[in-house]
């Protein structure tokens, strides 16, 4: 006995397709009623609320960028333990910081932070940061004129 397999055309021909698809929206078109709204009865809006805006000056010189640098700096420092960071991350910002203002009082903060270091290669790195930046502030570097 011969079997030959059957084969049945696939729905996504062109013209299947277009048929079913007539036949969906005749019935969809059957059920639905719209209602038309004049343009005229829409709602306009009478008020305009601004948003509240910063002003925001362009750095133009060096000092202004400085005086940028020490005001985030200052806003930043209180934030930092409240950041949802891990102690790496933390470490480095309190590193930045103490790089950037020679602030003794962050190394006690930046200390405990890379005591909470869980890889011991990257809180022996942080401790020797630590130890770096303790002798450049014990023994400044001797600008000559």
């Amino acid at each position: 006995m011969d079997i030959q397999p059957q084969t049945t055309k696939p729905i996504s021909d062109d013209q299947e397709l277009a048929k079913v698809l007539a036949g969906v929206s005749r019935d969809a078109d059957n059920n639905l009623s719209f209602e038309e709204t004049p343009v005229s009865s829409m709602p306009v809006p009478t008020t305009v609320v601004e948003a509240p805006t910063k002003k925001i000056s362009v750095a133009t010189d060096g000092d202004n960028l400085d005086d940028i640098k020490k005001t985030a700096l200052s806003e930043l420092r209180p934030l930092v333990d409240k950041l949802n960071l891990s102690a790496e991350d933390k470490f480095d910002i309190y590193l930045l910081m103490l790089r950037s203002t020679d602030d003794k009082t962050l190394i006690a903060p930046a200390h405990a932070t890379a005591q909470d270091i869980a890889d011991e290669s990257k809180r022996a790195q942080a401790l020797l940061d630590i130890i770096k930046e303790i002798d450049y502030l014990s023994n400044p570097p001797q600008i000559n004129n």
